[in-house]
């Protein structure tokens, strides 16, 4: 049998500054991993733009 839907209580002031702590501070961990992500990336990119020490690697050695 279906459920009939039922109203929420009363949202408190108390509740209600809860969650938007709680959204303040899942939104600056989000840009910190965001912004963390972006940097790593750089850095990567960076290594292998750098060029390689000693003789350059024309041919790749078996993988067997």
């Amino acid at each position: 049998m279906a459920k009939t839907p039922k109203s929420s209580p009363p949202k408190s002031a108390r509740t209600k500054a809860n969650r938007a702590k709680r959204r303040r501070l899942l939104l600056t961990l989000r840009l910190a991993v965001q912004n963390e992500k972006a940097e790593r990336s750089e850095r990567h990119a960076e290594i292998r733009r750098a060029p390689r020490a000693g003789t350059p690697r024309t041919r790749r050695a078996s993988r067997r």
